[in-house]
């Protein structure tokens, strides 16, 4: 279910940055940083230094 749950988010935030016309950088900065923070949920985790 979290992985439905990440991929709809991903499609969500791509699609509002692309159908984005307006000029609001505010808004357009805070749906990168969401993008961002979704896609790093795809990076594996460092691997441990033992």
């Amino acid at each position: 279910m979290e992985s439905f749950i990440h991929q709809q988010n991903l499609e969500l935030y791509r699609k509002l940055l692309a159908d984005s016309n307006d000029k609001d950088e505010g808004r357009r900065q805070v749906l990168l940083k969401l993008l961002a923070a979704e896609k790093a949920k795809d990076q594996p985790p460092p691997p441990k230094k033992s």
